[in-house]
């Protein structure tokens, strides 16, 4: 059978649903192990990822019966989600990939100030004290502070590495919006294709 036909683009979305179950799986497989490791301490950060790794695992779940039932109305909303998230996606990734290297200063520091715990993360991975200065009063993980040695300010090591992040975040993020845009596509297709071993009469 051609690729249009029926059976293919049902094969075709369940793939793609299940690869998009393995990422969820991969999301919040990432941020347990993070937090088992004592790598991440941040619940913020790691609710963040779990969330949106339960949120596509459910999204792809209801592509999944929907595809394999061929079921209309779970089709439909499959789609019309699909769609929102591509427009998201595909607008963060764009912003991802546009910063320059002083929008970025300006991001990381805002999220510096505002998220305590994984600024204590930050500072004990990359042994480093404060963002651009550092007070002497302050709390700061770092070894260098426990050994007695100079520690240096974290924006320099931050920003070797932020421009890369966020490349590659940009583009692993363009990567699957074009997913969803073929998810799309082929959910629209699929929604107005009759099943051949179905009665004709029960087609909608």
């Amino acid at each position: 059978m051609v690729c249009g036909g029926f059976a293919c683009s049902k094969n075709c979305l369940c793939a793609l649903n299940l690869l998009y179950t393995l990422v969820s799986l991969l999301l919040i497989g990432i941020a347990a192990w993070g937090i088992g490791f004592g790598l991440i301490s941040s619940l913020r950060v790691v609710g963040v990822v779990i969330a949106v790794g339960i949120f596509l695992f459910l999204i792809a779940l209801v592509g999944l019966i929907g595809a394999v039932k061929h079921h209309q109305v779970l089709l439909f909303f499959y789609m019309i989600i699909l769609l929102l998230v591509f427009i998201v996606q595909f607008s963060v990734s764009c912003a991802c990939l546009a910063l320059n290297e002083e929008q970025q200063g300006q991001l990381l520091e805002v999220g510096w100030n505002n998220t305590a715990s994984a600024r204590d993360d930050i500072q004990r991975n990359l042994n480093c004290c404060g963002f651009r200065s550092f007070n002497a009063n302050e709390t700061c993980l770092a070894s260098c502070m426990k050994s007695g040695h100079p520690c240096s300010t974290c924006a320099p090591i931050i920003g070797k590495y932020a421009g890369e992040v966020l490349r590659f975040v940009g583009g692993i993020g363009l990567f699957f919006s074009f997913t969803e845009i073929l998810g799309v596509w082929l959910t629209y297709r699929y929604r107005n294709q009759k099943d051949p071993r179905a009665n004709p009469s029960a087609f909608l």
